[in-house]
């Protein structure tokens, strides 16, 4: 009998399964597709041409799970961007962001923008940093138990409120700005210049199907700067070999523990035996015994197409069926026989900006003119578009003289209005995102090679990203923390004994970030050990920490 049977092959799946596994149990991954990874693969998709396909980029990817898989035995290796991000403008301009730089480049626009930004990023790193302490803690969850039960979850409440109790006020005033503004509104009351309040303003929208003014999206904006790389906070970086590099060696550390993990193998069906979860049933109609089973799935695909209905209250199927999916994301990848050479800055010899996020919007209003064209007809007439060009990193991406870019690009409706489907028109969409970028590096249409395009409904059938979802559920205030998949589970127990989540549909969010997984192995460990009297092996004392899911009820 297995101990625990782990639905979906992703990034958190392989995380979970890992812990689950060092602390002594029999687990077995399943994952639909031919390779485990979920949406952070890296695959080849033009002859000689590899690239991260859906997933691109690295900064979320927690510290304490790369340390504890040793990920970086297992041949991760991640390097940091040279710049940050470059924004072209169309009067022939650029800004540049990044340390050291970022001072100069925005007094060309602004001299008071300029002498705001250390202020500016000292009041963000302060949430910032209050959002890392919470990344790995189980979010207190309501609880119908009665005061035995409710009073841990009292404890931990407690606790947060201790600690935000003692910021300073003027520290509380901005976490409240932040929690609750839009990013626009956020970001007006710092700055004049439009380019950086573009550069920063483009966090608000990333796989946010929003206007940057909508309520709401600080949020967002602060949720993509709590990440590191290589111990430098708010760093983006590449992983050598595409985000692929960094799910296999979570495979290999999850496979050297005794983890077995299927491919190929889709779920039809989790079993429930007198109210609990029992197993699963494959799409080939086999059936698996566990005494636990956990979903890296989007909450509502679980519980809307595995779970029978009959064990689930009609108030919990019906806010699950109404779980905000849709990112708003029309996602690619292009074989390039040249780096593009920008109007505003001219070359096509790799340059620090090569290697940066390359981001087309030059303006707040500007992403919010897409965002209103996209819930009118579709998509942007002018789209927002990210590119980066991974292989000026990484040369093991592209053959000699040739490169790889990623085009991330907002925003698109996730379900086409008036019925349409995004079969009939992702080719064309795809052309208008290759003539943006065109339009501001004038060699970049002609020299694409090939191209993989992944509209909303491409990234659905293929990675099970519902609406396109990168997030797996929109990062809404109503779907944030202890309301994260929903008031009452928000500790990766599900309303069926022995089903829990462990996918970005849970605390903390969306992002390549692992802690979702290590924060459900912590609570499945905590049942196993309350049920059955199950002890885990202690682990070497130099190695872990305590907040990692080491022991059967380690302390967040």
């Amino acid at each position: 009998m297995r101990d625990a049977i782990i639905i979906g092959g992703g990034h958190n799946g392989l995380v979970c399964a890992f812990y689950l596994a060092r602390a002594g149990l029999k687990v077995t991954v399943l994952e639909a597709r031919d390779v485990v990874g979920g949406a952070a693969v890296t695959e080849e998709f033009h002859p000689g041409f590899r690239n991260s396909v859906a997933a691109y980029t690295v900064s979320l990817l927690n510290p304490r799970v790369i340390a504890d898989m040793n990920l970086g035995a297992h041949g991760l290796r991640i390097v940091e961007r040279p710049l940050s991000n470059f924004l072209p403008l169309e009067d022939g301009r650029y800004l540049k962001v990044g340390a050291g730089k970022t001072h100069a480049e925005v007094a060309k626009f602004s001299q008071r923008d300029a002498d705001r930004l250390d202020a500016y990023s000292q009041n963000l790193d302060a949430a910032a940093d209050l959002l890392r302490d919470l990344v790995l803690q189980t979010p207190p969850n309501r609880t119908d138990g009665g005061w035995l039960g409710a009073l841990p979850e009292l404890i931990k409440a407690g606790k947060l409120g201790n600690r935000m109790r003692k910021l300073p006020l003027s520290a509380q005033r901005e976490l409240l700005d932040l929690f609750t503004k839009s990013a626009g509104d956020y970001l007006d009351g710092w700055f004049e210049s439009a380019p950086i309040k573009a550069a920063y303003g483009f966090d608000s929208i990333v796989g946010n199907y929003a206007s940057p003014y909508s309520p709401g999206s600080a949020y967002v904006l602060l949720h993509h700067v709590f990440g590191e790389v290589n111990g430098k906070k708010g760093a983006w970086g590449h992983a050598i070999g595409g985000m692929g590099a960094i799910t296999q060696a979570m495979a290999k550390a999850a496979e050297g523990l005794g983890v077995e993990i299927r491919t190929g193998c889709a779920v039809r069906e989790v079993l429930l035996a007198a109210g609990r979860a029992a197993g699963v049933v494959t799409a080939r109609g086999e059936r698996l015994d566990a005494r636990a089973v956990v979903s890296n799935l989007n909450p509502r695909l679980l519980y809307t197409k595995l779970v029978d209905p009959a064990a689930l209250s009609s108030d919990f199927l019906r806010r699950m069926g109404a779980w905000r999916c849709g990112s708003g994301t029309f996602r690619m990848n292009v074989a390039l026989a040249e780096l593009p050479s920008f109007s505003c800055l001219p070359g096509k010899e790799a340059a620090e900006h090569h290697g940066s996020g390359i981001i087309i919007a030059p303006s707040l209003g500007y992403m919010e003119r897409a965002y209103h064209d996209a819930r009118a007809f579709g998509w942007s007439r002018e789209p927002i578009v990210e590119m980066l060009i991974p292989s000026t990193l990484d040369p093991s991406l592209a053959p000699p003289n040739g490169h790889v870019a990623s085009l991330f690009c907002q925003h698109v409706a996730p379900q086409l209005p008036d019925g349409a489907n995004w079969d009939a028109h992702r080719e064309h969409v795809a052309d208008l995102m290759i003539d943006t970028v065109d339009r501001h590096a004038p060699n970049f249409k002609r020299s694409v090679l090939g191209r993989q395009i992944m509209s909303p409904l491409d990234l659905e059938r293929t990675f099970g990203l519902v609406g396109g979802d990168i997030f797996h559920g929109a990062l809404g205030l109503d779907q944030l923390f202890a309301a994260r998949p929903m008031l009452g589970h928000a500790d990766y127990r599900g309303p069926v004994a022995g089903l829990y989540t462990c996918g970005s549909g849970t605390h903390p969010g969306g992002g390549v970030t692992g802690a979702p997984g290590h924060n459900a192995a912590r609570e499945v460990l905590k049942d196993f050990s309350r049920r059955n009297g199950f002890k885990s092996p202690q682990p070497a004392q130099n190695t872990h920490t305590a907040n990692s899911p080491q022991s059967a009820a380690p302390r967040p």
